[in-house]
């Protein structure tokens, strides 16, 4: 295959479906495909993934297999049962980066020993909008300088475990109102603003030597008034590879590009377009396959960057430098896997961090439980990045620790908290809710149980924004197995 098709291979992350690899998929790497994206849905166990990673290495080598285990709400490794690990809120809400780099540590070797050697994470977003639909706990938190020192915490944690880390998503998804999964966000902050806020923690994680930068389908005015950051040179070429002297962050390293069949890029200009686009613009990785996963997708981005090149739409050279890129980070997982062979392992780590995090408020009077519990769950949709597959909750948890406790799951479509109080009967309530204070159904019906309740336990999983109400209230900062856990210990009275 000539150099130009193979190099057209080498800028694709695809996904594929199924927990082995499909046969066409053996081919491409074989033609010169170097990245490999994995998802929930090619994960049952430990074992069937490093069996799957096995199986692409035997093809290729030094394959990149490339995964978006943030841990938290956010993860692939754990995706049926929920994370051992807390998210980055928990993380940022201890503030101790000695403990953000031990979770990074531990979830990158667990990953790495899975055979998985990229991981799409850290979340380095300065979540300074409380309504943000996507980001959310995925942040460290509100402050720049607190992003930026546990996002710079977190790379040096996972990438010492021989996995590259990848910060995300320049140049800053925190300040948007609509997930791009779905629309093209919109920044209006000027340069400033930018700089003071967005870019501190990019600046930390390209110091601390981060291997990869993933770009955010969102419109910065202020940057480029036509092209999302992912398709645009100013955005890439200009802010990110810029020279520090010029207001660039200098970074030298991967540019992967956000989903590409994600609507904020697909609904606009298309993923064939996009692609070419976004290569031209500076990125050196096109990943798709979060729902686009299949051979045709594949082939029709290959050629579609073939063919610009011979248009002269795209420079070959750029291609080429894109390339070199797939490749360099290839040969430094390869190396960087031998080194970290047999270091230690700390498994307790992530529930550590988890029971860390919480933060509790007990109000007067306060009467622990001593039997069974009634879990009320109000369940807010869950956005595309978390998905609706992982559990989540206290539920499991306490019915193990207080034998009998039974969980109800409650919509916005419930007709009132009447069936609550019909189901718990005489046991106590457990109200637990998921961004309350974005939620205004949510809202209205945990104010009016505590209400009819005064003894009913609250825990809030998500973003913590509005002010304690019930007779003991619980913030998690995030919907981890081990965040439900830690909070049910304290419930419990363990």
């Amino acid at each position: 295959m000539d150099t130009l098709t193979r190099d057209a291979l080498t800028v694709l992350q695809p996904g594929f479906t199924g927990t082995t690899a499909p046969d066409w998929l053996l081919r491409r790497l074989g033609e010169g495909l170097a990245s490999v994206g994995l998802f929930g849905r090619n994960i049952a166990t430990p074992e069937q993934l490093a069996a799957l990673t096995a199986q692409l290495r035997a093809e290729r080598a030094d394959v990149l297999v490339a995964i978006d285990e943030e841990g938290g709400d956010v993860t692939r490794l754990e995706v049926r049962t929920g994370s051992s690990f807390p998210g980055n809120l928990a993380l940022g809400a201890v503030d101790d980066t000695a403990l953000t780099r031990a979770v990074a540590h531990e979830l990158g070797r667990r990953l790495a020993a899975c055979g998985v050697n990229l991981n799409w994470a850290p979340s380095a977003d300065v979540n300074s909008d409380p309504d943000n639909p996507v980001i959310g706990v995925r942040s460290f938190g509100a402050e720049p300088d607190l992003v930026a020192r546990h996002t710079a915490a977190y790379i040096e944690g996972m990438q010492a475990a021989g996995v590259a880390a990848c910060a995300k998503h320049f140049p800053g998804h925190g300040d948007t109102a609509v997930d791009s999964h779905h629309d093209m966000p919109r920044i209006d902050a000027d340069l400033t603003t930018l700089y003071a806020r967005e870019l501190v923690p990019f600046r930390a994680a390209v110091a601390a030597g981060t291997k990869a930068v993933m770009s955010a389908h969102i419109l910065l005015p202020a940057l480029d008034a036509a092209l999302p950051a992912t398709l645009s040179p100013a955005a890439l070429h200009g802010l990110l590879r810029g020279p520090v002297t010029e207001g660039g962050l200098g970074f030298d390293g991967l540019i992967v590009t956000d989903g590409m069949e994600m609507r904020a890029i697909s609904g606009t200009y298309g993923i064939d377009r996009g692609s070419v686009m976004a290569i031209a613009a500076g990125a050196d990785a096109i990943c798709v396959g979060g729902g686009l996963a299949d051979e045709d997708t594949v082939l029709r981005l290959r050629d579609a960057l073939v063919a610009a090149v011979r248009s002269g739409e795209l420079p070959e050279e750029r291609l080429a430098d894109a390339a070199a890129r797939v490749r360099a980070l290839a040969r430094w997982t390869s190396g960087a896997g031998a080194e970290q062979e047999g270091t230690g392992s700390a498994p307790e780590v992530g529930l550590t961090a988890a029971r860390r995090a919480l933060r509790v408020t007990v109000a007067e009077g306060y009467v622990p439980l001593t039997g069974s519990a009634y879990v009320a769950a109000f369940t807010p949709l869950a956005n595309i990045a978390v998905g609706d597959e992982t559990p989540w909750g206290v539920g499991a948890e306490l019915a193990r620790l207080l034998p009998g406790t039974e969980t109800g799951t409650y919509g916005r479509d419930a007709a009132g908290i009447e069936e609550v109080l019909r189901a718990a009967g005489g046991r106590r309530i457990v109200a637990v809710v998921r961004d309350a204070h974005r939620h205004p159904w949510m809202a209205e019906a945990l104010d009016a149980l505590v209400a009819a309740r005064p003894d009913t336990v609250v825990v809030e999983m998500g973003l913590n924004q509005a002010p304690p109400v019930g007779a003991l209230h619980i913030a998690t900062h995030g919907a981890a197995r081990v965040c439900g856990l830690a909070a049910a210990e304290v419930i419990a009275g363990a």
